[in-house]
């Protein structure tokens, strides 16, 4: 990598007697030499631990700058038009265009604006990934309406030539479908208030005056006859979980309450409030209790239908709301390991068939504080910045997305930085500076995927929003491969670190670690990997390569659970690994040239997975550097 480079030669300054009268292109040469040399070991350790800290004076920085700049071969300020890069151009009509892929993912939310098909043809080709499934809203038949339009929708994965396989009409290949993962997000447990007495129409409101007492009663005499000063709230133990001085918000904080009192020692207690502000209250409003521990479950009765529904339309993720420990994970996975049993007697399941994977969504203070456990137990991490910034103090809010997204990155997990990035998209054509800077610093944080909501479920432009998304990411990744690769680093740092400290030896470990090495080296074009379990492919990802990792998979479902993941784009193929082993490299690099990802002279590092047999007592890796031909 580039950036060790500035860290081997700000203290001896040595590029300036030795490299003075080199081309940029030798400077690199020279250096990547010196890194692999002995006295570069110690140096790359205490990289670890003083890169983020390294000072220098003013005048050393400014020559550290240029220099640099000299050693990349590029300037800080080469900022090219991202949308020039993009397959889609100006258009949607890519045919003709090598495909660059971004490395971070973009989850789009599915609404009334975008589920119908030719507008979500060009939501897939733009750019999303993932489709996110809002369950807190959407009915049954606008799901199957969504998925089935899904599956119509064939992206740049279903470019692959292939004589009679290709529809006339389209110019898509019939057989080998794009491949996009369907993410179930729950409703999950809520607080909410009670309906307002006389509210026949549901859209009544009352008003609450500043100042005024307004008492939160658990008791059902008032769960259909709330009034301002006497309000329904649907948590039985709201007294034990509040003490005076604590805030409840109502409605996303519209109308922020201060607990004066709590009759902690009462069944059904009241809990008494004097109201900070006026405002309006519906009927069944959203409460947050910030700073309070509460026992609610891990899936209310809704979650469970639509966890167990979801699964028999195949969805690859479910991402848990309000998960506040690793025991509501675990038995969420328990309730799918169960559903599993049901539908396969059923004959709804088949036996070994890959589980939904869980990603568990952190917005709220319980998930802050047991947010380690949570992450072990778990297969991703959303960072869902909406309720997060209700439950905790809005200025910390960064704050926590950054050191959660520095955690997964050490552990080597997806994790989906989400809410509001570019919410003013929802009305306007064009998004503001605050939010492209919001995405940019999500991909410079380390995030795996950036998620779309109401801007792709509700807004007038879900197909640029998505576009513009893609161009930001885009951006991003230039900027870090090529005028500031340190940020990489540290991300790839923070992972080794944690490989260390869990002393990681596997198979997959070594190889994944050799192959990026040896495609950084080679400055390959991409690693292609081909293995029948997606362990492999994510042990790459987890090494933050800055080229694609192209997954062949026999199996649509592994393809599609590895979506979330940095960097990796699934290929399902089933063919591939009928071809003999010593062929199958060769197939898999002349399948990426015809799906346009490939082209003669480029390199690639080329990873494969063998299981054992009865020759071999554990699994074979290996990895080859090819040309392609």
């Amino acid at each position: 990598g580039v950036l060790s480079f500035r860290w081997i030669f700000d203290d001896t300054l040595l590029y300036q007697s030795s490299f003075g009268n080199l081309s940029c292109g030798q400077q690199r040469m020279m250096a990547q030499r010196a890194l692999r040399g002995s006295a570069s070991v110690a140096l790359r350790s205490s990289l670890r631990s003083t890169a983020s800290t390294v000072a220098v004076s003013s005048s050393t920085a400014a020559t550290d700058s240029q220099t640099r700049r000299c050693l990349t071969g590029r300037s800080s300020f080469d900022l090219p038009d991202p949308r020039s890069t993009m397959s889609y151009q100006s258009s949607l009509e890519y045919t003709s265009k090598k495909w660059n892929p971004q490395l971070s993912k973009i989850v789009a939310t599915i609404g009334p604006t975008s589920e119908q098909l030719p507008v979500l043809k060009d939501i897939v080709r733009s750019g999303m990934r993932v489709m996110r499934l809002n369950f807190s809203h959407a009915t049954v038949e606008e799901v199957e309406l969504r998925m089935k339009n899904l599956k119509a929708s064939k992206g740049r994965h279903s470019l692959l030539v292939k004589g009679d396989e290709v529809e006339a009409s389209t110019g898509e290949s019939s057989i080998h479908k794009n491949v996009r993962a369907v993410l179930l997000d729950t409703r999950g447990p809520e607080v909410r208030s009670g309906k307002l007495a006389g509210d026949t129409s549901g859209k009544e409101t009352v008003n609450i005056e500043a100042g005024s007492t307004v008492a939160l009663r658990t008791t059902d005499e008032y769960r259909e006859n709330s009034t301002a000063s006497d309000l329904f709230i649907d948590y039985p133990k709201l007294a034990k979980c509040l003490v005076p001085g604590m805030k409840v918000l109502l409605d996303d904080g519209a109308i922020i309450l201060t607990v004066t009192e709590a009759e902690a020692g009462k069944e059904n207690g009241s809990v008494y409030t004097t109201a900070d502000n006026s405002g309006e209250i519906r009927s069944r409003a959203g409460v947050n209790l910030p700073g309070a521990e509460t026992d609610l479950p891990a899936m209310s009765e809704k979650d469970k239908i639509d966890i167990k529904y979801g699964m028999t339309k195949d969805v690859d993720y479910v991402a848990a709301s309000f998960i506040q420990n690793a025991e509501g994970v675990r038995e969420i996975r328990a309730y799918m390991e169960a559903c599993a049993e049901e539908l396969e007697a059923e004959g709804h399941w088949e036996a070994g068939h890959p589980l939904p994977l869980i990603i568990s969504k952190i917005e709220s203070v319980s998930g802050l504080k047991h947010f380690d456990a949570i992450l072990e137990e778990s297969d991703g991490i959303m960072v869902a910045r909406g309720d997060l910034g209700v439950e905790i103090p809005i200025q910390q809010v960064t704050n926590a997305q950054k050191e959660m997204v520095a955690a997964c990155n050490a552990a080597g997990k997806p994790v989906i930085v989400a809410t509001q990035m570019l919410e003013s998209m929802a009305k306007n054509p064009r998004p503001t500076r605050a939010e492209v800077s919001d995405v940019t610093n999500a991909i410079y944080d380390g995030a795996d995927c950036v998620m779309l909501s109401g801007e792709t479920a509700k807004g007038k432009y879900p197909v640029q929003v998505v576009q513009t998304m893609n161009e930001i990411i885009a951006s991003a990744e230039h900027f870090t491969k090529y005028s500031f690769p340190d940020i990489n680093l540290a991300a790839r740092e923070r992972f080794i670190q944690g490989q260390l400290n869990r002393e990681d030896r596997s198979v997959e470990a070594s190889i994944a670690k050799a192959a990026v090495t040896a495609a950084e080296e080679r400055d390959a074009t991409a690693i292609l990997v081909l293995s029948c379990e997606g362990n492999l492919p994510r042990m790459i990802a987890s090494f933050r390569p800055n080229m694609p990792i192209l997954s062949f998979c026999p199996s649509a479902k592994v393809a599609r659970q590895l979506m979330c993941n940095r960097g990796i784009h699934p290929i399902h193929i089933d063919d591939l690994f009928d071809v003999p082993t010593t062929k199958r490299a060769g197939s898999a690099i002349q399948y990426a040239k015809q799906f346009g990802m490939l082209q003669e002279g480029d390199n690639v590092a080329v990873v494969t997975l063998e299981p054992a047999d009865n020759e071999l007592s554990s699994d074979f890796g290996s990895m080859k550097v090819v040309t392609v031909p």
